[in-house]
């Protein structure tokens, strides 16, 4: 007798299944991520078209401007081309740059002595700062300047000597004071006063714990001024710097009134005997634009120089930026190059 256990049952045969329905066609291979930005809509810059009429009109005053000046006969540019490099001028152009290096090495010298007087504890030596630096400050330089040419009329005799005593040497004011020591004396003090205040401004722009920190590893006032505080201060002292030598090579034309052969004073010469003082006055424009020019150029380099470890990278050069630009112009038409010449997909086989 069978049991249970020993009876089999038929298994029922399954039933075939289903075929699946075809999946859509993809293109990417299998396995393939989705982007990260699928199903997000498409980015589309924003137009500025005021923009681009602004810069086509300012563009097309620029042409004007140029137009005018280049196609004006009154210029007399045969002229300006002529005397450019004439002798005369280039002398006076070597006069004008010998005079603004200078004024700004004996000025910022003396400024910076100046400054340090002003942040000193002696309560004498810092009003003594502050009221030469008043003084200063407050009369005009063309002021100043007359009045170092006829320093002679109040003394009319310098001499060295024991202080309120015997003097040993004595020379005449007159024979000392020519019109370029002149220049030289009175565009120095007028210049260091307004460099006191420049270098002052830098020095307080360094944060106090600096100096905090200096002290507490035993540097003295003098090393940390020198090696600490003055590096950091020279972020703020550059830009102003700079922008004190370029005017002071601009104001250097103010010296031509005590007949300082300067390079306005060598064109002033030249237009008195041939009487064309607007080709010659182009002449010194042009001259006083190239060299400050040069001198933008070197105080970008400076201002490059002292912004290290002020931020994670140095600011582009002005030729780092325009291969950065060809670089993306040139990229930018490979890839519409390549998108006409990528051949069409889609359509009947």
């Amino acid at each position: 007798m069978a049991t249970p256990s020993d009876v089999t049952t038929p298994s029922t045969p399954s039933a075939p299944s289903a075929p699946s329905a075809p999946s859509a066609v993809t293109t990417d291979p299998p396995g393939t991520p989705e982007p990260a930005d699928a199903g997000l809509p498409r980015i589309v810059p924003r137009r500025h078209p005021g923009r681009w009429v602004a810069a086509a009109a300012a563009l097309l005053v620029l042409a004007m401007v140029l137009n005018s000046v280049v196609r004006n006969d009154a210029f007399q540019w045969a002229v300006v081309g002529g005397y450019f490099t004439t002798g005369a001028v280039l002398d006076g152009l070597l006069l004008t740059l010998w005079l603004t290096a200078a004024v700004m090495a004996l000025g910022f010298l003396l400024g910076t002595l100046l400054a340090v007087l002003r942040l000193s504890a002696n309560p004498v030596l810092r009003t003594l700062s502050w009221g030469f630096v008043w003084i200063f400050r407050s009369t005009p330089l063309l002021v100043q300047l007359l009045f170092w040419f006829n320093i002679g009329a109040l003394y009319p005799t310098l001499g060295l000597g024991i202080p309120f005593g015997p003097e040993f040497v004595t020379v005449k004011t007159v024979n000392l004071f020519g019109p370029t020591l002149t220049a030289v004396v009175g565009l120095t003090l007028h210049e260091s006063a307004y460099a006191a205040e420049v270098v002052r401004g830098g020095i307080l722009s360094v944060d106090a714990g600096q100096t905090e920190a200096a002290q507490a590893l035993g540097l003295s006032r003098r090393r940390t001024l020198r090696r600490i505080v003055i590096p950091q201060a020279m972020r703020s002292i550059v830009p102003t710097a700079g922008n004190m030598l370029i005017g002071t090579l601009k104001g250097t034309s103010i010296v031509s009134v005590l007949a300082v052969h300067d390079l306005l004073y060598s064109v002033q010469l030249v237009y008195n005997q041939t009487y064309q003082v607007i080709p010659l006055l182009m002449v010194a424009t042009l001259w006083y634009i190239a060299v400050t020019t040069v001198l933008g150029v070197g105080q970008f380099y400076v201002e490059r120089h002292y912004a290290r470890g002020s931020s994670r990278a140095l600011p582009p050069t002005p030729l780092r930026r325009l291969r950065l630009r060809l670089a993306a112009v040139r990229a930018h038409l490979t890839a519409a190059t390549a998108a006409d010449a990528r051949p069409a997909t889609g359509g009947d086989q």
